[in-house]
């Protein structure tokens, strides 16, 4: 933990990023840090924090003085051991992460996500039409819960059977960046077959021919990674590819949902499904902050942070920053040039699988824009604290048929 008492001429904090009531909104929390300047001190927890979109973005784009080699949660890998081993791309820095990253980079292309589209649709157009009969459902436990699970799954070619341990290993996952609380013990109680599962679900005579899973292992054949990095590639994307993309559609259903007026002009114009989800990660971004460790002694706003020292960067009060977005960077608005959000990180360490999760969203908004003339919700909805994710539980929806 870094000496308070060296953080000279930089604002202190007392705020827990990790109060469940602060990770369900933590908007008034961004805003008082965004104000105080460029970089703040969280006293609690001896790590200095970045705010505003600048110093995310420029901390995003310098793997070389902010590491992700030591963690990208609160624990330092160098002082103590990760629960699993560290993800070849989430937790390492070039070149060793270059390696690795390249096959994957050809997995995972936007050309490569076309190929999936006609699959992809046809499973977004199938589960629309059921919840449009039914009139009421919940848009996390009856869409944004089952759309990625049956059509990533299926394109990683994971087995059937025991799917169901998919978001646990999520949520265990993301909350394990965060400290030690009782979030973080909730996910890992009783997690032994989750685990055990996940474990097995990686290896090469698990996977179905043809999906991500396999074509990873047919990297160790070509010599490109080694047959002890093939199962952690992908295990990385179990979590990384599910989990975030449920917490997109979900927070993306609730952006329309409460603003009925873009709604409408969604309706009337399925052809803004793309913006209107890219808003919606800008607006409410899945992952709301992960963290970082310098390298070297660095200033940022005239503040010396010192070598070894973790950084956390927030990406959700990044994508909100008035100095980014404008006066009205807190409001959803489909027309809104979302380019340049961090959701998806950035540099180096940016989401390999962007472009299959905005697919994904873009091809489910679509259809409900197609197919129903209202959407709204019929009662408070339930969030789903997480250590680094913003997502519901429950989000109850009642949608009118309407064609356009």
């Amino acid at each position: 933990m870094v000496d308070s008492a060296r953080v000279i001429d930089v604002p202190v904090l007392d705020d827990d990023p990790f109060d469940p009531a602060v990770l369900v909104d933590p908007y008034a929390f961004y805003e008082r840090m965004r104000e105080a300047g460029p970089v703040v001190f969280l006293e609690r927890y001896g790590v200095w924090a970045f705010a505003r979109h600048t110093e995310v973005a420029e901390a995003l784009g310098d793997w070389e003085t902010y590491s992700s080699a030591a963690g990208v949660g609160l624990a330092d890998f160098r002082k103590e051991a990760p629960w699993r081993p560290p993800s070849l791309l989430l937790e390492a820095d070039p070149p060793g992460h270059s390696v690795v990253r390249k096959p994957m980079l050809h997995l995972m292309t936007p050309k490569v996500a076309e190929t999936l589209r006609p699959a992809f649709s046809a499973a977004a157009e199938e589960l629309v039409d059921t919840l449009v009969n039914r009139g009421e459902f919940d848009g996390v436990t009856d869409l944004a819960e089952v759309y990625p699970i049956h059509v990533f799954a299926d394109a990683i070619g994971l087995p059937e059977d025991g799917r169901h341990h998919l978001l646990p290993y999520a949520t265990m996952t993301f909350n394990a960046f965060g400290p030690a609380n009782a979030l973080r013990d909730e996910a890992f109680a009783g997690s032994e077959p989750v685990i055990e599962w996940a474990t097995a679900a990686c290896q090469r005579d698990a996977l179905s021919p043809g999906g991500f899973g396999a074509q990873i292992w047919e990297a160790v054949d070509r010599d490109e990674i080694t047959a002890e990095e093939a199962p952690l590639l992908v295990r990385s994307l179990l979590a990384a590819g599910l989990d975030t993309t449920v917490g997109a559609l979900g927070n993306a259903l609730f952006c329309l949902a409460t603003n009925p007026d873009q709604y409408e002009l969604l309706h009337a114009d399925p052809k803004l499904a793309k913006p209107a989800f890219e808003e919606a990660m800008r607006l409410e971004s899945p992952i709301q902050a992960f963290f970082r460790t310098t390298s070297r002694p660095v200033e940022v706003g005239g503040a010396e942070i010192p070598a070894d020292a973790k950084v956390i960067l927030f990406f959700g009060s990044a994508n909100r920053d008035p100095l980014r977005w404008g006066e009205h960077a807190d409001r959803y608005d489909v027309h809104h040039r979302a380019a340049g959000h961090v959701a998806f990180g950035a540099g180096v360490h940016v989401c390999i699988g962007q472009f299959i999760a905005r697919l994904e969203g873009e091809l489910v908004l679509s259809a409900l824009a197609r197919r129903a003339a209202t959407l709204r919700l019929t009662d408070d909805p339930v969030p789903k604290p997480n250590n680094t994710l913003k997502a519901f539980r429950h989000l109850p929806l009642r949608i009118t048929a309407g064609g356009t």
